[in-house]
């Protein structure tokens, strides 16, 4: 694969934001913006050789460091999947990021 132009190793992204995971938490966005989407899987299911998310948590949060946890949360919602979750959570970002949040 060739690298990009900037000569930077870019992770997986989606819909021009980075994803990155760590155990059950998928991080969507980054933390140099205003807004990132946390996700977390709640419960899975096997299909096949495969675990499936079938509960998915997803959050809205500011990236203001000096904030609370709990303060940081702008919007949070459940699916039940992860292709939904990773739907609505493109929607909420770029909404946010384009102002159009609180």
């Amino acid at each position: 694969m060739a690298g990009s132009k900037s000569g930077k190793t870019e992770g997986l992204m989606y819909k021009g934001h980075p994803l990155r995971r760590t155990g059950n938490l998928i991080y969507y966005g980054t933390m140099a913006e205003k807004y990132i989407i946390m996700m977390q899987v709640l419960d899975t299911r096997k299909e096949q050789d495969l675990d499936l998310a079938s509960k998915v948590s997803i959050q809205l949060q500011l990236t203001d460091p000096d904030l609370k946890s709990r303060d940081r949360v702008v919007k949070k919602s459940e699916k039940d999947s992860l292709y939904a979750a990773m739907d609505i959570a493109t929607v909420w970002l770029n909404r946010a990021l384009a102002g159009k949040e609180k």
